[in-house]
């Protein structure tokens, strides 16, 4: 059949393109352009989509002798992607911005450009399985590689992005991958992996970016958030304080920090490690204390979704990751009305931060997860 591949320029979705034509499939090999590459060619980017990452992907297209098409998503990465990481910032949240990406871009908008050019699947490099249940519905599974499961990343994915989704790689280890590229002499077999933001340049960090964008923001739209506005000004610094109030030190804005945050404190006087307990956009106070005032054992989540299409009936025994390298605890999820659910914990777990999201694991089923709000409890 006809499968576009969502090719970054990477040895996993170059691998991904390489099987699937070796199986005999018509392949489409389709390039991601997230941000001005000219404006950008002097900063070195963590992630994928770099100038070189797509020269990369047309490397390896020209390599497997298929076509290999190039999408401008420039203005809809920077609004679905770029706009909810600065506005989490400034709101006192820790993005997601790699799980948006997924969600809005690799399977969306890519999905309906390769529809429009005749294809029946989209495939990816994702590290990830896909099976079909009993009842009929598909399930998300983890990657046989569970050092480089990516379920993750994919909670939000429906019964119908699932139906058009192949993962080629999920039965694979990364070591097979490796020599799967090696065997097939892809120009890109050693090349190797990056684990950054892929909008955010090493040498300057997240930060300048969420003032970056900010500026961009207040001079192309209308009614700007004021703690955006104060961020373009560079008016977001104020104090950091302990857990009485006290202040002890100052910072230069406070988006500069997440919750378990413990590198960068300009605060002294404390006779144990200290760290980010809080962050408060209103006040622009940076809450610091010791490591038990960041254990919670339960916590709120909006913006549920779970990838059978329903929820179930009342609560449910799940492992639950609050962050995507982290490990999954034994957990109870209390689905609530408005697509929200409350998640308690069997063991307090550390620097729960809200914006991150919370996916939902039985065995290595991925049912589904949601968003962490800012309402939690200890």
């Amino acid at each position: 059949m006809r499968v576009a591949v969502a090719m970054s320029g990477g040895v996993d979705s170059s691998t991904a393109a390489y099987l699937l034509k070796s199986q005999g499939h018509d392949v489409i090999g389709m390039s991601m352009q997230m941000y001005d590459n000219l404006t950008h060619a002097d900063t070195t980017y963590g992630g994928c989509c770099t100038i070189d990452d797509l020269a990369d992907a047309r490397r390896v297209a020209w390599k497997l002798d298929i076509p290999h098409f190039v999408l401008n998503l420039e203005s809809e990465f920077r609004e679905l992607v770029v706009k909810p990481f600065v506005t989490g910032y400034v709101s006192g949240n820790t993005p997601s911005p790699c799980v948006l990406c997924n969600t809005h871009v690799k399977f969306a908008l890519l999905h309906e450009k390769a529809f429009t050019v005749g294809a029946e699947k989209v495939a990816t490099g994702h590290y990830a399985r896909i099976t079909r249940h009993a009842d009929g519905r598909l399930e998300l599974r983890k990657a046989r590689d569970l050092s480089k499961d990516q379920s993750y990343f994919l909670f939000e994915l429906s019964q119908a992005q699932l139906h058009d989704t192949l993962f080629p790689l999920g039965e694979l280890h990364k070591s097979e991958v490796r020599t799967i590229a090696a065997e097939g002499d892809l120009p890109v077999a050693e090349k190797s992996e990056s684990f950054e933001i892929c909008f955010v340049p090493k040498k300057d960090g997240y930060a300048r970016v969420v003032e970056a964008e900010a500026r961009k923001l207040v001079t192309t739209e209308a009614n700007v958030d004021p703690a955006i506005v104060a961020a373009a000004e560079g008016a977001s610094g104020g104090d950091i304080v302990d857990v009485d109030g006290n202040v002890v030190g100052h910072h230069e804005g406070y988006y500069n920090f997440t919750i378990g945050q413990r590198r960068g404190l300009q605060a002294g006087g404390f006779s144990e490690r200290t760290y980010v307990i809080d962050v408060d956009p209103p006040t622009r106070r940076v809450r610091v204390g010791p490591a038990e005032l960041l254990e919670r054992v339960e916590l709120h989540a909006e913006r549920i979704h779970w990838i059978s299409g329903e929820a179930p009936p009342g609560p449910i025994e799940v492992t639950a990751r609050v962050r995507s390298r982290q490990s999954e605890v034994a957990a109870t999820v209390y689905p609530l009305a408005q697509e929200k659910a409350r998640v308690t914990f069997r063991a307090p777990l550390r620097a729960i931060a809200p914006g991150q999201a919370v996916v939902f694991y039985q065995d290595d089923v991925c049912l589904g997860g949601g968003w962490i709000e800012r309402k939690m409890q200890n």
